[in-house]
């Protein structure tokens, strides 16, 4: 069953992104998206984060970034990733205002914070289809390397779900059989469009 997937992690930047690269080479249908209020990049400290709204260009933060310090931003890997980011869409979305993208099947968070936004806010919208949304969180920490081991593990997952007839039957199997085989504890919920 081809279903429609989403993305999701707090900037719309390097853990759902490098799912959304990974899926989209796939062949999968698929969006991500950021919950924050803005979208954070790390800055020469961790109390100068650069700072971009949503919608700004990954282009825009590339040459920004670039002109500001290539070295840094080289060495601690945002320049390759807003590179690759550059390959998959032009700029960072925000979840919360994504209605006008359609109705998702699944949508994957790689943080229970993300996860717990995305819930409320699928709560908070207007139900009138009535079609059910399964929201499943892979806990991912947010660096480079942890962002590659995720990506993988979200295509795989996506796959299962893929294989499947009509995932409402079996999601418990799969969610127990993913977290057996890969070690990892996922959360997941179900909501309506």
């Amino acid at each position: 069953m081809k279903l429609r997937y989403a993305m999701v992690c707090s900037s719309n930047q390097n853990r759902s992104m490098e799912a959304h690269c990974l899926l989209k080479r796939e062949g999968f249908d698929v969006a991500s998206y950021g919950t924050g209020q803005h979208v954070k990049l790390p800055g020469p400290s961790i109390r100068e984060p650069n700072v971009y709204d949503f919608g700004t260009p990954y282009k825009h933060m590339f040459d920004d970034l670039r002109r500001k310090d290539p070295e840094l931003y080289k060495r601690n890997g945002i320049l390759p990733m807003l590179k690759r980011n550059l390959g998959v869409k032009t700029a960072p979305q925000r979840w919360q205002e994504n209605a006008a993208d359609g109705c998702f099947d699944v949508v994957l968070t790689f943080e229970e914070k993300v996860f717990d936004l995305v819930l409320e806010d699928l709560h908070n919208r207007n139900q009138v289809l009535l079609k059910p949304v399964l929201i499943i969180n892979l806990e991912v920490k947010d660096n480079h390397e942890e962002a590659a081991v995720g990506g993988r593990l979200a295509l795989l997952l996506c796959q299962e779900l893929d294989a499947t007839e009509n995932w409402e039957d079996t999601i418990d199997d799969i969610i127990n059989n993913f977290e057996k085989q890969h070690r990892r504890k996922l959360l997941y919920s179900v909501s309506f469009y």
